[in-house]
This record gives structure tokens, sequence and C-alpha cells, in this order.
């Protein structure tokens, strides 16, 4: 204020997206995660395109498969260093698994009853992951 210059951040837009097939989600591990656990599909928001639109290219860029039924879950601020985290479900529509190699070193759907290790709890993957395996549908 004391400068009295109007500052407006960058903020980097990226989707999460728990894709859903029968009982089942697709989780996937990483090149870049720090561990051995699974999370949800990610990738940045390209410029002109939407959330949906980026939901649908980042599944079938990264996994090979088709998702329909997009729908909104939940956002978060990521600082890393400067993200805004939307969390989208979708459902499975077809396609074989075929990984994106240079980013992901393993993917497969998991039943709820049988989950990898997770990401922390604090984290909007972790978030999607936890509110579909307690609801149970």
């Amino acid at each position: 204020p004391s400068c009295d210059k109007p500052l407006f951040p960058v903020i980097t837009p990226a989707v999460l997206v728990l894709v859903l097939r029968e009982d089942t989600a697709l989780l996937v591990h990483a090149h870049t995660f720090t561990g051995l656990y699974y999370s949800c599909i990610a990738g940045f928001v390209e410029p002109g395109e939407t959330l949906e639109q980026c939901v649908a290219r980042e599944v079938r860029e990264e996994t090979g498969v088709t998702v329909s039924d997009i729908r909104f879950f939940a956002s978060q601020p990521w600082p890393f260093p400067n993200n805004l985290m939307m969390g989208f479900t979708a459902r499975y529509c077809s396609g074989d698994l075929l990984l994106q190699e240079s980013e992901l070193s393993a993917a497969a759907f998991f039943p709820r009853t049988s989950l990898p290790d997770l990401p922390s709890p604090f984290t909007l993957a972790r978030r999607m992951i936890d509110a579909w395996a307690e609801s149970g549908e």
C-alpha cells in the first residue's frame, strides 16, 4: 500500500482428476513423486482451454483413456510455486491404459477396499480419494 502499486500475482491453474470405473478409481504414480504413493492425474491448463477440456486432454495424454461426466469437486491453493489446483471426478468411457512414460511410472484401477499408499491427508487429491472411498458409490 505504501508504494501505491497494484500487484496482480500470476496464478497457474492446474487440474486433478479422479477417474472412476465401476467400483474402482484410476490412480497414478508420477516420476516426480517423492515416495511410492499413488495419486490423481494432474496437469496444467493450457491457454484458451476450459477446465473440462483440460481434464479430458490430460487424462487421454497421460493414460490413453477417455472420460465423460466431468464434475467439479473442490479447489486448493498450492504455493509451489503459484498454482491453483482444481479437483474433478470423471467417468471412464473407453481405452486401455497406455502410460505417458515421460511423466508416469505406473497406473492402475484400484478398488476402494485395496488402495495403495496415498498422498498426505491435507492434499486435495487425498480428499478426493477419501470422499470416493467413503461414499460407497
